[in-house]
Formats: C-alpha cells, sequence, structure tokens
C-alpha cells in the first residue's frame, strides 16, 4: 500500500473500531486468513488463532450487552477509554517500519480521533434510545452498527482512498449527530431535575 491508501485503510478501520472494536479485530483477521484482504504486514498477526480467539469471544460478549438497555451505554462509557487508543495502535501498526515516525504517529492521533468521534455518536445514540420504552431500537441500532464496521473494514481494505473519502463524511455526521444529540439529551437531564410539574387543581 502507499502511504495514502495505509492511511485510508487505518481511517477506515478507526471509525469502524470506535462503533465496535472486536468485530473490527474479528473481521480484519478472518479477512487475513482466508485471503480475502491483504493486510499490512505488521497487522498480519490479527490472523494469529489466539488473537482471533480472543476478538470473537469479546465480539460475542458485546454483541449480548450492545442489545440491552442501559447495559449498553455503561459499556459504551467502559469504551470510551478502550476503542480510541486500540484504533491509534491498529493505526500505527498499519504503517510499517519505512514509514517515517512522524507518519506513524501522526496516523496514530488521527485514527483516534476518529475513532472516539465514531464511539461518541454511537453512545449519544444508544443514550437516546434508551429513553424508548421498547427494545427493538436497541437491537436494531446493535446489528446495523455491526454489519457497518464489518463492511467498513472491507472497504477500507479493498479500496482504501475510497473509504478515507467516506469516512471524512462519516465523520462530519458523527459530529452533526453527537451535536443534536447532546441537546436533546441535556434537555432530557434537565426535565428529570425539574421533577413532574404541578399537579391539576380538583374541581
Amino acid at each position: 500500500m502507499s502511504p495514502l491508501e495505509t492511511l485510508g485503510f487505518a481511517l477506515g478501520t478507526s471509525f469502524a473500531s470506535g462503533l465496535n472494536l472486536y468485530a473490527t479485530v474479528a473481521a480484519v483477521g478472518l479477512f487475513e486468513r482466508f485471503g480475502i484482504v491483504h493486510l499490512p504486514e505488521p497487522l498480519a498477526v490479527l490472523a494469529n488463532p489466539v488473537v482471533l480467539g480472543v476478538a470473537i469471544t469479546l465480539f460475542l460478549v458485546e454483541f449480548i450487552a450492545d442489545k440491552i438497555p442501559y447495559v449498553d451505554s455503561a459499556w459504551d462509557a467502559l469504551h470510551t477509554f478502550i476503542r480510541p487508543p486500540a484504533a491509534a495502535i491498529l493505526s500505527y501498526s498499519a504503517f510499517a517500519d519505512s514509514f517515517p515516525e512522524q507518519w506513524k504517529l501522526a496516523a496514530a492521533l488521527l485514527a483516534g480521533g476518529v475513532a472516539l468521534t465514531s464511539h461518541g455518536a454511537k453512545a449519544s445514540t444508544r443514550a437516546a434510545a434508551n429513553a424508548s420504552p421498547e427494545p427493538l431500537s436497541n437491537w436494531t441500532l446493535s446489528l446495523l452498527e455491526d454489519g457497518f464496521a464489518v463492511f467498513l473494514v472491507w472497504m477500507a481494505a479493498e479500496h482504501p482512498l475510497l473509504t478515507a473519502i467516506i469516512v471524512v463524511v462519516l465523520v462530519i455526521l458523527a459530529v452533526f449527530v453527537i451535536w443534536k444529540l447532546f441537546g436533546y439529551l441535556r434537555r432530557a437531564l434537565a426535565r428529570l431535575r425539574e421533577g413532574p410539574g404541578p399537579s391539576p387543581a380538583g374541581p
């Protein structure tokens, strides 16, 4: 891969990691193992059975936790400290030793920011969905996120330059979603703090 193609791959997997880190790692490893994609050499370790086993196990845990209202938000809160750093590490590793150190560090910082943005949009959307009394929205969102993360991994490996453009658009949309939902959640919390209004006077 050229530097721009490697960057496109890193951005795609970073956005996917912000949605579901373990699905991303498992998909990258499985795609490499079955010859569907060809990863940069430093990332070939993701196809190792041990790494794949851990990633798939954690994905199964997240697959369940992600579909339970409020448990999903707690899981997202915990992964605020896991998904962005992991995306940064993956991005740093994607750049082979032949690339200058400044390329690696800049790409890692950029990847961490992209993952944090997609993670923030996911967490905000889930928090808003938890205000709904029915669980269908959580299941739907979770399945869509998992499927999109896997698709984005494939896109990043097969069409890295196109993926870079898509990620730029997705980051803009994610920032807009965070901004809109933050306002919604702030108003909802304000109403909760105020409590119920005065009951109407009797006849």
